[in-house]
Parts: C-alpha cells; sequence; structure tokens
C-alpha cells in the first residue's frame, strides 16, 4: 500500500463509527449497575493494517510454538519439562522486548513428574508391541519385568474380598472390554455456516423441576481406594483400555488416582492401553489363555519443589498504565503428546500476539499482561491462584483494589482452529464493542458473536469474579476428536495459517481495549458462594 494511499485510508476511516444505545462503550460500576447511553465504537484500521501485516508477513508463531513442543515436549506440571519451557519462554518473551517477563509463584501443586523410558510387549500367546502409556504421577516399574496377566475387575468395595491374595506379582486388567465405534465421520471438521448461526441463539432452560439425588451416588474415593488395594496386593502394573471415543491409535491419557503428595501412600503404576489392545488381551484371558507381559516403565518424581508458578510478561501502557487488559492460555499439557493443541498452540498465539503488538510500536494506553497459567489441566489451579491473589475471592465475592482496574481477559484454548468469533458470557453490554472489532477481520472467517458462556478454560475465575473474560470461538478442527489429550497431540496436528491469523485476532482485540476511553462493561457481580463471617467485636 503507498503512503499516499495509506494516509487517505487512514484519514477517511481511521475510526468506524458504530452508534450503540447500550452501554457498551461505558463501564457500569463495579457492583454491575447500567449505564444507558449513546456511544461511539472506535476501530483503528491503521493499527489493524499494521498488526495483519505484521503478524501475517513476518510470524513467529510457528517457530514459538515448534520450540515448546518439539524441542521441550510435554510440559506436565512442575516436571523438569515445563520448567526447562518456561525459562526458554520468559527469555525468549524478553528478547521481543516485554517488561519484566518472570515467573509468578502461585502456590503449592505438589511433586513433579516424569516418565524416562516405556517399553510394552507381550510375550505370550504371541508376541507382540503393545500402544500404551503410563498415567501422570504412577511408579514404574523395578527394571524390565515379565509377569503374567490376570483379568480382575475391581467395581465396588465389596469386590476387594474376592481378589485378596491372589494379585501379587501380576499384571491386572482393572476393567472389562470396552466397545470401540468405527469411524463413520471424518475427525476434522470446520464449523459451517449453520452451526455460526445456531451459536448465536440464547438457549433457554425450560426449568421443568430438578431431578431426584441417584440412588446410589459414586464413592469419589473408591478410584483411589481401588488403586492402594492393588498397590497393597503387590501387583506389578493396573492396565486399563483407553477411551473407545478416541482411541484408533489416539489414546487418551491423564492423570490417575494418585496423589501429588510425597506423604501420601503410593499406589500401582497405571497403564493405559489401545482399546484395540487391551480388548485382545482380554478376551484371551476370558478364554483361559495364558498371557504373559514384559513391562518397563521408568517413572520419575520430582520433589526439590512443590509449588508451581505462572509464566507473566507486560507491555506498559502510557495515561492509563494503572489499567490493564490481560491476554493468555495454559502452558501445561498432559504428557504422551507434546501438548501442540492443548495447549502450546494457545500459549504459542498469544506469545506472538505479544510480540505483534510490541513489534509494531503501537501506542497502548494501558498495560497490557500476557499470562501462560500452569495446573489448568488440574483444575485450572494458576489462574484461580492469580485472580484471588490479584483480584477477588469467589467464595466470598471480597474484592481487592485490581478488580476496578482490569478492562478484559481473553483467552485462546480450544486447539489449532481458526477463531470464528467470541462467546460473550451472557454480556450482552460488551456485544456492540465485539461486533465493530469484528468486522476489519470477516474476511479472515471470524463472524460470530454468541451470548453463550463456555467453561472449563482460564477464562473462567475471571468471570466468576464479575470481571470481562472471553474464551475465543474456534473450529474445532481434531480437538476432541484425535488429538485432544492424546498421544497424538504433537506439532503436526496444527495448521500455521489458522495460528497465524488468530494471533492477529487476539493482538487487535487487545489493542483495542487497551486503547478505549473506559474499561470494557461489566456484568452485575456474583453474589459470594459463603457468607462472610462478620468481624469480631
Amino acid at each position: 500500500m503507498s503512503a499516499t494511499l495509506k494516509a487517505a485510508l487512514v484519514a477517511a476511516t481511521l475510526f468506524v463509527c458504530t452508534l450503540l444505545s447500550s452501554p457498551a462503550a461505558q463501564t457500569p460500576p463495579i457492583a454491575g449497575g447500567a449505564v444507558n447511553s449513546v456511544a461511539i465504537e472506535r476501530v483503528d484500521l491503521d493499527a489493524v493494517y499494521r498488526i495483519k501485516d505484521e503478524g501475517l508477513e513476518r510470524s513467529q508463531v510457528m517457530d514459538t510454538l515448534w520450540y515448546l513442543t518439539e524441542v521441550y515436549g510435554p510440559r506436565l506440571t512442575n516436571s523438569p519439562n515445563i520448567r526447562a519451557a518456561a525459562a526458554w519462554a520468559t527469555k525468549r518473551l524478553g528478547e521481543w522486548g516485554l517488561t519484566q517477563p518472570r515467573q509468578e509463584v502461585w502456590g503449592r501443586f505438589g511433586r513433579g513428574w516424569a516418565n524416562e523410558k516405556f517399553t510394552a510387549n507381550i510375550v505370550t500367546p504371541q508376541p507382540f508391541p503393545l500402544i500404551a502409556f503410563a498415567r501422570a504421577w504412577t511408579p514404574g516399574t523395578a527394571g524390565t519385568v515379565t509377569a503374567d496377566a490376570m483379568l480382575a475387575v475391581v467395581e465396588r468395595p465389596e469386590d476387594f474380598g474376592k481378589w485378596q491374595g491372589q494379585l501379587k506379582g501380576k499384571v491386572v486388567l482393572a476393567a472389562r472390554t470396552t466397545t470401540v465405534t468405527p469411524l463413520f465421520t471424518a475427525t476434522g471438521r470446520r464449523l459451517t455456516d449453520q452451526e455460526l448461526l445456531d451459536l448465536q441463539s440464547q438457549p433457554v432452560n425450560a426449568g421443568r423441576g430438578r431431578g431426584g439425588a441417584p440412588a446410589n451416588p459414586p464413592n469419589p474415593n473408591f478410584p483411589r481406594q481401588r488403586m492402594e488395594f492393588f498397590a497393597r496386593e503387590g501387583v506389578v502394573a493396573v492396565l486399563e483400555p483407553g477411551s473407545g471415543r478416541n482411541d484408533h491409535g489416539a489414546i487418551i491419557v491423564q492423570g490417575p488416582s494418585q496423589s501429588r503428595d510425597p506423604k501420601e501412600p503410593p499406589t500401582a503404576a497405571q497403564i493405559v492401553v489401545a482399546s484395540e489392545h487391551y480388548n485382545r488381551i482380554a478376551r484371551l484371558l476370558e478364554r483361559k489363555m495364558p498371557v504373559t507381559i514384559e513391562l518397563n516403565v521408568q517413572n520419575r518424581f520430582v520433589d526439590d519443589t512443590l509449588d508451581a508458578a505462572n509464566i507473566i510478561a507486560e507491555i506498559p501502557g502510557t495515561d492509563r498504565a494503572d489499567e490493564v487488559v490481560m491476554l493468555g492460555a495454559h502452558f501445561d499439557s498432559w504428557h504422551s503428546g507434546t501438548g501442540a493443541t492443548d495447549n502450546g498452540a494457545g500459549s504459542a498465539a498469544m506469545m506472538e500476539a505479544m510480540r505483534i503488538l510490541k513489534a509494531t510500536g503501537l501506542r497502548m494506553r494501558r498495560t497490557v499482561r500476557l499470562a501462560l497459567w500452569t495446573g489448568e489441566e488440574q483444575g485450572l489451579l494458576g489462574s484461580r491462584a492469580y485472580v484471588k491473589q490479584q483480584f477477588g475471592d469467589r467464595d466470598t465475592m471480597q474484592l481487592k483494589p485490581g478488580h476496578a482496574k482490569l478492562s478484559g481477559y481473553f483467552n485462546m484454548d480450544n486447539g489449532t482452529g481458526a477463531i470464528r468469533g467470541v462467546y460473550l458470557q451472557g454480556n450482552e453490554a460488551v456485544r456492540p464493542t465485539f461486533a465493530a472489532w469484528i468486522e476489519p477481520f470477516r474476511n479472515l472467517g471470524m463472524t460470530t458473536l454468541t451470548i453463550r458462556s463456555t467453561g472449563s478454560t482460564d477464562h473462567v475465575p475471571f468471570d466468576e469474579v464479575g470481571l470481562p473474560g472471553f474464551q475465543f470461538i474456534q473450529d474445532p478442527v481434531e480437538y476432541g476428536t484425535h488429538s485432544h489429550h492424546t498421544n497424538m497431540d504433537l506439532y503436526d496436528r496444527i495448521q500455521a495459517q489458522d495460528m497465524m491469523k488468530n494471533a492477529v485476532i487476539i493482538a487487535s482485540f487487545v489493542y483495542h481495549a487497551a486503547n478505549r476511553d473506559t474499561l470494557l462493561p461489566r456484568k452485575a457481580l456474583p453474589r459470594p458462594r459463603q457468607p462472610q463471617t462478620p468481624a469480631a467485636p
């Protein structure tokens, strides 16, 4: 674009004006009261041009992702891998010129863990290698062990007595055979126009009454009790089938019923096996045919520090530097793949958004703060701790001064897929603002705003204390069907063009939030979950 044409474009359309008849461009009181006003939402098209130019022509997002996944591998919270990856990411953010890149300890997580070697083979009746992986935080074997397999299904505490004294030195299959469903539909897909249209409708709960409590509610402690029983009985390892939903070579492998506290009693080694392989072993045993298995599982616990940290870095603001716009993604992953789609993709995109904003030299009034969270896979631990430390306690709704200074938080955690819109989390007041901001990105496929909420990721702790926290709508691609939490969560599943577009969109949203005259509008504050204890007289 020539300088003359560019200047004309900026002069003519520096701001796209969207007439609002709602509180979109005003900040409600902290208590959530509405502000009725007519406002103009400003979109800086010159900044959008510069962001697109940097992010689409000189992207580094795939290089960042390559380091996170293929150099440093899976990033289980508090593992040696995640510590090495965090050190590299912090250094890279500093090289890009971000301010105060650092690791902030958020609290006690528990011991680290690493799998250093894994082999599993059937020896008899016919030799073949197993597709299998150890669950995190489980012990390994004492070197190479060859043992007989035994089918010992324990479904309730009453079953313990049935198997007591029979399992020592055995490799136990702890579940029945599982159904493996055929792949009648492709595992990868884009959102259709109809699906995006359907997302825009607000679901209504008919409120037909509450169902009764289950007659026999599950015992939440039973999985752990069962594994402690197997450990007491002296089993070599416990095998379980992978999920039929995600098998066909892709096995969901997460954590066990195992405490991360080094003081807790150990449990048996737990190994997840591809369903087809598990079923083959189980059917042989059901036909009374002996099966011998050779295992060498070398797992290592790391107890030098039980604390975990988030990665934080900033671009300082100008006249409103005490106010903050945040963006983030979770840095941790599970361990059987390399955590590419979940959530190296989000981490790399957010790092790239910060690089773009810094490289363009765009002026931002508010401070922009990046957070890469840990402990997300164990229950949003890092982001929950940060929100509680910086902004407020969800249980009591006692707020910190920082609560009044945060404009909003943007999150990415649904894999590699292209951003198609934003979940508004019930915040109608922000719709006109975001509607203006997505206009320059319709040509990248971003078209949709939905009033619906989405959960299970790190924007939730912000939303829970009444702060604007948002997750982007993304094409699912293979998320939830092939790569999510599986051994196939690898660099090759990532779509480079989607990643580049996502970083650009995120950078633009953050830029505009940082330069608004007011903070992003908020919903009413939620009520405390717990009554506040009155102060002693």
